[in-house]
């Protein structure tokens, strides 16, 4: 027998307290779409009136399979539910679900609101009797409850005992200032349970202010409690809030949870996580965190040598899961660390076969050794290592080649005599024996300069002749820079992410003294290897 565990999203509201995240209203719909194809059982859309993007979209009303929840707030002392207009915006959001927030510290009851602790209890009761009455399955979030808890035991049951008997689904206790560890919470969700609020009624809200919040939800599971409330990529105020996206693997993939629960997330949609975190980054315009658990890119790399030979042999004696259940992939970097098993590994990824104990292995090492103690890395570029890889083996295209390159930068008065720079490239590439110069200038279309790089990066791609319509839908995802030495021997090392249309990702590396001429290497190689893959070359080796 399995215990059903409800899955609590509030991305598109708590999600949306994150510094420097807002959401537009097609952006919410998209994230909204998301989660009810993972499977979690609610979806929170934000607060009813509280500015104009959470308005529209309950207006809009997307059709979820997932249970549509507003957010709100009890009513207000000294006025009926019934006439409280507050609660009355959430109630015309027309959800089927409503999630009110509720003071339960004593504290914030009389310095916060001003008003008596019995009257707090009041309008906790009455504000989810109303509605209940109304026909909506009601929700109550128990703002600072462990540090309530804590404080007056007591009152703090009075304020999530009044939500339980107006009829409340879920009594969520929330860790609102994310200090709670996770044996705190265990131990008190277990009290309360004891206390006569039955664990199928109670959920948990955790905040990641100590680096706890999947543990505390853990916790909590484990106590008793029923539902989990958190965010994709744990995004929220502060630190963030219980991330979704290592809970929900967690509760289907390690035990005890996979025998003991179930969710409403099949081990099918499970393998689209890695798709979904990705495309809230992207949405909201950021880099995946690679460290992120179950779906970083760096979260099943390998990168010292022993630990690649072992896993040639048996993943599983460095991957608690496979990857692949939950749509992400193992990565055998290439650094200076690794050994031969590394590599060639790396090369059959790229679709280079090597025999073992082919001299091209010492040679292809000795060489990335090298390269790296001159500051490139490989690690973290696996596009350009495949290049040097190729090159080395002699199955690298020629696609074509730089004659030489120009960048220069103007600094002047425009006509309204305000100062502007502006950037300008000339590249001349040869291509199948025929020599095209391109010039670009780094102007957007406000007129702001963008750069030298951006100017190179566009005259580079500007016109490849055959090959042009191949690199069309490529951009420029992510430019990292990092100065490997210091003084006057400083070395640049120039980092570049591309991606295409189809949302395929690759890295690319340049190393100079000049950033600039740093930058064009990383950009032509991030060229070649997308030319490698749309023309068929990658499949082709000695």
């Amino acid at each position: 027998m399995t215990e059903r565990l409800y899955l609590y999203d509030t991305t598109l509201r708590d999600g949306q307290q994150t510094q420097g995240v807002s959401f537009s209203t097609p952006e919410k719909f998209r994230i909204a779409a998301a989660l009810d194809r993972l499977g979690v059982d609610y979806v929170e859309g934000g607060w009813p009136g509280a500015n104009p993007t959470d308005s529209a979209f309950f207006e809009q009303a997307p059709e979820l399979k997932a249970t549509l929840a507003a957010f709100g707030m009890t009513k207000r002392a000294g006025r009926s539910a019934e006439n409280d207009d507050v609660l009355a915006a959430v109630l015309n959001a027309n959800t089927p679900a409503v999630c009110i927030v509720g003071k339960t510290h004593d504290f914030h009851v009389e310095k916060a609101l001003e008003i008596t602790l019995d009257e707090n209890v009041a309008n906790i009761r009455e504000s989810i009797a109303h509605l209940v009455a109304q026909g909506r399955e009601a929700l109550f979030d128990a703002e600072h409850f462990f540090d309530g808890w804590k404080a007056n035991r007591d009152y703090a049951l009075d304020c999530i005992r009044a939500a339980h008997e107006a009829g409340a689904r879920w009594v969520v206790l929330c860790d609102t200032n994310g200090g709670t560890l996770p044996v705190e919470i265990g131990r008190i969700v277990a009290e309360v349970i004891a206390a006569g609020i039955p664990g199928y009624r109670l959920g948990i809200h955790t905040h990641n202010d100590t680096a706890n919040a999947v543990a505390g939800s853990l916790a909590a599971v484990d106590a008793g409690a029923r539902q989990i409330q958190g965010t994709l990529n744990g995004l929220g105020e502060r630190c963030g809030n219980a991330n979704l996206v290592t809970l929900i693997p967690t509760l289907l993939l390690k035990e005890p949870y996979a025998s003991l629960y179930e969710t409403g997330v099949s081990h099918a949609a499970l393998r689209e996580l890695t798709t979904i975190s990705r495309q809230l980054d992207d949405i909201l315009n950021r880099v995946p965190t690679k460290q992120a658990p179950f779906v970083g890119a760096s979260a099943f790399a390998h990168k010292a040598g022993l630990h690649a030979s072992a896993i040639l042999k048996a993943p599983e004696t460095y991957e608690h899961v496979d990857p692949a259940l939950v749509g992400n992939e193992r990565v055998i970097p290439m650094s200076n660390q690794a050994g031969q098993s590394n590599l060639r590994r790396r090369l059959a990824e790229a679709g280079i076969e090597v025999e073992k104990g082919d001299p091209a292995l010492g040679r292809m090492l000795a060489e990335v050794k090298e390269r790296e103690d001159r500051g490139y890395t490989y690690d973290s570029a696996q596009a350009s290592f495949e290049l040097l890889a190729r090159e080395e083996l002699g199955v690298m295209p020629r696609f074509f080649e730089v004659e030489r390159y120009r960048v220069t930068i103007e600094r002047r008065r425009n006509a309204a005599g305000k100062r502007i720079s502006l950037s300008e490239a000339v590249v001349v590439i040869e291509v199948d024996g025929e020599r095209r110069m391109s010039v670009s200038e780094s102007v957007d279309a406000d007129g702001s300069d963008r750069g030298p790089v951006n100017a190179l990066a566009k005259a580079l791609a500007k016109d490849l002749g055959p090959l042009q319509e191949a690199i069309e839908d490529m951009h420029l995802v992510d430019f990292k820079v990092r100065i490997t030495q210091g003084g006057t021997e400083a070395v640049t090392r120039v980092i570049i992410d591309s991606e295409d249309a189809s949302g395929r990702r690759w890295s690319t590396v340049g190393v100079s003294p000049n950033i600039v001429d740093a930058s064009f290497e990383a950009l032509t190689d991030a060229i070649r290897w997308k030319l490698l893959r749309e023309t068929g070359a990658a499949r082709r080796t000695a």
